[in-house]
């Protein structure tokens, strides 16, 4: 835990941040990250910021379900638009660039959007913690001049949650949870197929209790990924043959559980080290 006093600076440099921004586009996706910077938004800028979420096949359709729901109960502008990332070949190929093409598409179309409704900023909400992992991403969000005031402001993962916590935010403890898309192996195509496999699969785990998981698509291999503390569920029998059920069920030859359990971007660890440090 930080202390009280280190996170109420943090908090106020975020909010004189936000001030800076002027009339501002969030970028949203429902995650603790971007649901926290709509809702900090809001309530230092009021109208004068429009939460954007990008609707895509690689958006599960649980989680736009509940983004929306988050900025209907706080009272967040927010705003449904269409992305195309599977209409670019580079997006398709999914190499260890994938995640920059994503966020360019995203960040072209609301740059769109800002210059149509007359607003001044885009932001979206990286923080501190993921200065340490392969993110491309990022580097698209700096070609496109979008503002990172969580970063800015010096916060950690942790220290959001906290911050949501004492905001009274539902989504404080929400588990982390990137794009269908970066369940699939890299050089494997992302087509919409593979994704819809990914997201029944998800939803079925979810179904049956799990609440921090990945389904990672490995052609006619599925490697399921568990949290720690939920493993000792998973590792039966009688679950064993629920697994078989559902993923042979979608297509699957084979269907493995992860032992080293759930990882964020643990499909980074199949790049070469030489890329990503070249990339980065």
């Amino acid at each position: 835990m930080h202390p009280a006093s280190d996170l109420a600076a943090k908090q106020s440099d975020l909010h004189a941040h936000l001030r800076r921004l002027g009339r501002l586009l969030v970028a949203y996706s429902g995650g603790v990250d971007s649901a926290y910077l709509a809702w900090a938004a809001h309530r230092v800028l009021g109208s004068n910021m429009l939460a954007v979420i990008a609707d895509s096949p690689s958006l599960a359709r649980t989680h736009l379900a509940d983004a929306l729901a988050f900025a209907g109960e706080h009272g967040i502008p927010v705003e449904v638009v269409t992305t195309s990332e599977l209409d670019h070949p580079d997006y398709i190929r999914n190499d260890g660039q994938r995640c920059f093409h994503c966020k360019d598409e995203l960040f072209t179309v609301m740059e769109q959007l800002r210059a149509a409704r007359g607003f001044d900023t885009i932001a979206y909400g990286v923080n501190l913690d993921d200065q340490g992992d392969f993110r491309p991403g990022q580097r698209a969000a700096e070609q496109h001049h979008v503002a990172a005031p969580l970063l800015e402001a010096g916060l950690f993962k942790d220290e959001i949650r906290q911050l949501a916590r004492q905001a009274g935010l539902r989504i404080w403890d929400k588990p982390a949870s990137a794009c269908l898309s970066s369940r699939i192996e890299y050089g494997r195509p992302v087509t919409r197929e593979a994704l819809d496999v990914v997201e029944r699969g998800e939803d079925a785990l979810r179904a049956l209790g799990f609440r921090q998981f990945r389904v990672r698509h490995h052609g006619e291999i599925v490697r399921i990924e568990i949290a720690p503390e939920e493993l000792d569920r998973a590792l039966n029998p009688a679950m064993a043959a629920e697994f078989t059920k559902i993923f042979k069920a979608l297509g699957f030859k084979f269907v493995t559980l992860d032992l080293e359990g759930f990882r964020s971007g643990s499909v980074n660890s199949l790049l070469p080290a030489e890329q990503i440090r070249r990339r980065a």
